[in-house]
């Protein structure tokens, strides 16, 4: 595709359609978008007429929307792409980490090649960011890492990716420090953790190891934290003093945060206010199977809230798609998100806070001077495109179609 051309026949979001006072639906416009190294460089309305010769692409009256980003996954020990297997039923984390001993090393030879495929379908999906997880331990070492820098690197021109170096095996409990020192050298770019006080059984040193490390390597945080009630609650206390500590504001990350659904509304909102005072983000999976994360008191409240896939059909559950649209979907069914605003804004969980309208309902993107990376897909807006996980018909890169066809 040339450096500059004409995506023509946009369908882009231009407001809410109001009835009675109250939002009845949006409104849309057709435009042509001009393209130019990658970024939007004009944007005009679509009775418009081309005449500086460059070339046309036309988007069929498709509705564009923000490219996705997929903020928690594991794509270096998954079966996807590889023969059925259901998991064993789950006894603990201890259990997983056990049979994980034994299951890295049989899946390391196919590690890179399922990885590319995990990284295809949440392409195909509209994911064009990624951050990964990655097994740092005793058991595989940096093998399994080397294998998801191949990968990265194999779809670097169609996705950005962050590698979470994860000591999944506790970083004090595997004695993992040094290698995971040595991962941030390879090409990690977060320092991760897992559950201080369940599993590295010393709150205190496991969090300050994680900031040390991440110091050390000017890299951001990303750590597991399942523990559930107060005790989850302590460790989120402790990591923001930490974090402050350091002047680690605005890199640091909580996956899961699973404790934070157990405990009072009161203070789900102090740490919310914690949490946006330090610039502490997190990222969920929108989980089913227990309590969920309050989103509407973090959203009130400021916190950054992402979402992510987590396993994928692997030896932790055998579930998943890969779509972070259908995850988003998600999370509007569990919260009752079913008006027109609600829907809309949710888009944002999936986005990095990028939505095409405003809370005044103004069109803020796309706009010129910003990266062309987005999904063209088959919705009038992007609330139907959450609550019905509509079909994607391309995505694209920093300009370039790299998945699908227009």
């Amino acid at each position: 595709m040339a450096s500059a051309y004409w995506l023509t026949n946009v369908r882009l979001e231009s407001g809410f359609r109001y009835e009675e006072e109250r939002i009845a639906g949006t409104t849309t416009e057709l435009c042509h978008l001009k393209i130019e190294d990658g970024k939007i460089a004009q944007i005009v309305s679509a009775d418009t007429a081309l005449t500086d010769g460059l070339p046309q692409q036309d988007a069929k009256e498709l509705l564009l929307l923000p490219a996705f980003a997929d903020m928690h996954i594991h794509i270096d020990k998954t079966y996807y792409s590889g023969p059925w297997k259901a998991c064993t039923p789950p006894v603990s984390i201890f259990t997983r980490i056990k049979e994980e001993q034994e299951l890295l090393p049989k899946l390391l030879p196919t590690a890179r090649q399922r990885a590319e495929n995990m990284l295809g379908l949440l392409l195909s999906h509209g994911s064009t960011q990624v951050r990964t997880h990655c097994n740092v331990d005793q058991v595989i070492g940096l093998k399994n890492l080397e294998a998801t820098l191949q990968a990265t690197e194999t779809y670097a021109a169609k996705q950005s990716h962050e590698i979470v170096a994860f000591p999944q095996h506790g970083l004090l409990r595997s004695d993992s420090v040094a290698l995971v020192r040595e991962a941030m050298r390879m090409g990690a770019t977060h320092v991760g953790g897992v559950d201080p006080a369940t599993v590295d059984l010393n709150i205190e040193k496991s969090l300050a190891t994680i900031m040390e490390l991440a110091v050390e390597a000017n890299a951001g945080v990303d750590i597991h934290i399942h523990d559930p009630g107060h005790l989850g609650t302590f460790t989120f206390r402790r990591l923001a003093a930490m974090t402050e500590e350091a002047g680690w504001q605005n890199r640091v990350t909580i996956s899961h945060c699973i404790g934070l659904a157990d405990v009072s509304p009161q203070e789900q909102a102090e740490l919310a206010e914690l949490f946006t005072s330090v610039g502490i983000s997190i990222t969920s999976t929108v989980p089913i199977n227990r309590a969920t994360i309050p989103f509407p008191i973090l959203k009130e409240k400021g916190v950054s809230v992402s979402l992510g896939d987590d396993s994928i059909t692997d030896h932790w559950s055998p579930f998943g798609r890969g779509d972070s649209l259908e995850r988003a979907g998600r999370l509007a069914e569990r919260f009752r998100w079913s008006n027109e605003r609600a829907l809309a804004e949710t888009l944002g969980f999936i986005t990095n806070g990028v939505t095409p309208l405003n809370s005044e309902g103004q069109r803020v993107w796309p706009a010129v001077g910003d990266t062309m990376s987005g999904v063209l897909v088959h919705a009038s807006c992007s609330a139907e495109a959450v609550a019905r996980r509509v079909q994607r018909q391309a995505v694209l890169f920093h300009g370039k179609v790299v998945s699908g066809s227009v």
